[in-house]
């Protein structure tokens, strides 16, 4: 595996990747590499010609500074891992390579509805943040495949939105790969290493909440399921910004529900200091 820190050096040498019949393929990560980071390493490995991953975290997604700080970073870990899945390029550039000028929003994104709801409400800007660096490094790198994990389902949906207004949605084929789960259904995700271990045994009450709407999903109101789903979450310590059923195919949050439509499930909660989030289709 090869690594670049410099963006100039990285362009130089996917320039001399020219040849039309091969694909490369960009997983986009911010580093405290998982299981679930890898699993898509391993989809592009299947599909692609040359696999690229970049490890940067992002300042401008962080609402809150304290959590930027809080970050783990596991660098040398990251590397053995990516090395060992046979990735070929990792980018790993520095927070000034990337952001020359500053960190400051220096375009918009018309995301519509995607940044006013669940992650939007509760976190705002973070998704122009996101729009910012995806458009930022896929000028860089400008994959035939972009691989993105599933368990951030209002991401996904935001970058296939932002695909399509940089019209490069007709160049970069978008695979949204299935999340990768514990053993006892807990999501994988670089913040579960902040939990302690008294936190990590009940952060499973998460996937157990989006279970419960799974299993008892029915026609009409679901205020009394997504309150059931909620008291899960109460009893076992975790703080809820939002338990919802949204349809799946627009993210618009369903109050009733027709018993055709295809809806998810969508938490977000936290774990003392420690904010989780996940999701589950439904039907």
């Amino acid at each position: 595996m090869t690594i670049f820190k410099k963006t100039n050096d990285l362009r130089f040498f996917l320039t001399g990747f020219t040849d039309r019949t091969k694909k490369t393929g960009f997983v986009p990560t911010m580093g405290a590499l998982h299981k679930g980071h890898i699993s898509l390493i391993t989809e592009s490995k299947k599909t692609d010609d040359l696999t690229v991953c970049s490890i940067f975290i992002n300042p401008a997604q962080f609402n809150d500074p304290r959590d930027f700080e809080k970050y783990p970073v596991t660098i040398e870990k990251d590397i053995l891992m990516l090395e060992q899945a046979g990735c070929d390029i990792l980018f790993l550039p520095l927070v000034k390579e990337i952001y020359p000028a500053g960190s400051g929003q220096d375009k918009q994104y018309d995301l519509g509805y995607l940044e006013t709801i669940l992650e939007g409400r509760y976190r705002p800007g973070h998704f122009q943040a996101v729009g910012m660096i995806i458009d930022k490094l896929l000028t860089i790198i400008h994959p035939n495949n972009l691989y993105l994990g599933g368990k951030d389902y209002q991401q996904c949906m935001v970058i296939k939105k932002l695909l399509h207004q940089l019209n490069l949605d007709k160049t970069i084929n978008l695979k949204i790969c299935n999340t990768v789960r514990e053993a006892d259904g807990l999501a994988m995700s670089s913040r579960n290493m902040r939990l302690n271990s008294e936190e990590r045994k009940k952060a499973s009450a998460i996937f157990n909440a989006l279970e419960l709407l799974k299993l008892n999903l029915e026609m009409g109101s679901l205020d009394l399921l997504k309150e059931k789903a909620r008291n899960i979450l109460y009893e076992n310590a975790f703080r809820p910004d939002y338990v919802e059923i949204a349809d799946a195919a627009n993210l618009k949050i369903i109050p009733n529900w027709d018993g055709k439509t295809k809806v998810v499930g969508l938490i977000a909660a936290y774990m003392n200091e420690v904010r989780l989030i996940d999701n589950m289709p439904l039907n």
